[in-house]
């Protein structure tokens, strides 16, 4: 029997894209002494990123610094409910390493409690630094990277809390996390169109000293295995950043295997 051959022949697959490299990219991380942020810090670092660490207190960053030194490295100090700290983050960036590709608005506080329980001023530091903080960061970042060219990066560390009910003693907290992802969306929106991304990582419960503040978690404690490590955000965070200049993650919850919805 003759006939033609329905044997496919060998099919040519296109390359895979491994991301974009993080080398020498600058990259500013506020809150950057400790927890979440320091883990950012040094997993971009250790990626051959350089980093503007940000933080209030000079002694968060010495570790960090006596890690890295000046070439890779550069420390800024500030209270972030300034938006002069956040101009000033950039430009540190600037100087030393002449431009800035990235920004993570990371610095964050919270108070744990029943919505009578919470001071006026515990209420209004939280929207101070959690949303208003972030806004000033992405100010200066969007000046930045305008000044530049266009593109770069915006990524803002939320919390679930900020679209669930959060732990139940957490309304103001809470709230400031929903207005972080909704500026998420709408700087994507608007900033998009010039290659600037805009991308909320949201996790839940992280083994950091808020997660553990006064029973937030009931019986359960951070440090035996049932939450999510610093690292494991700051890899996302890396994540993000190398993903190719065509694509966008708006927002990414992140669980641990034993957290339930």
């Amino acid at each position: 029997m003759t006939g033609t051959s329905t044997t496919p022949g060998p099919v040519t697959l296109p390359a895979v894209d491994r991301g974009r490299s993080l080398e020498d990219s600058v990259v500013v991380v506020t809150g950057a002494g400790g927890g979440i942020g320091g883990a950012i810090a040094r997993i971009v670092l250790e990626a051959g990123g350089r980093v503007v660490a940000g933080d209030l207190r000079p002694e968060a960053l010495s570790s960090l610094r006596d890690a890295w030194g000046e070439e890779r490295l550069a420390v800024g100090l500030g209270d972030v409910r300034d938006e002069s700290t956040a101009d000033a983050l950039v430009a540190a960036g600037v100087q030393a390493f002449g431009r800035v590709d990235s920004v993570v608005a990371n610095a964050a506080v919270g108070f744990y409690g029943g919505i009578l329980d919470y001071s006026a001023e515990q209420a209004s530091l939280m929207v101070d630094v959690n949303v208003k903080g972030t806004v000033w960061l992405a100010r200066a970042a969007v000046r930045q990277f305008r000044a530049q060219g266009g593109g770069g990066d915006i990524v803002i560390i939320g919390s679930v809390a900020g679209l669930l009910i959060g732990g139940g003693k957490e309304a103001v907290y809470s709230a400031t996390k929903a207005a972080q992802i909704n500026l998420g969306y709408a700087l994507d929106r608007e900033l998009r169109s010039e290659g600037i991304r805009t991308t909320t990582i949201a996790p839940a419960g992280v083994n950091t000293p808020f997660a553990a503040a006064d029973g937030r978690f009931g019986d359960r404690d951070p440090s035996e295995g049932d939450f999510m490590e610093p690292e494991d955000i700051a890899q996302a965070v890396v994540y993000t950043l190398r993903q190719p200049r065509r694509m966008r993650t708006e927002l990414w919850t992140m669980w641990s295997l034993s957290e339930t919805h």
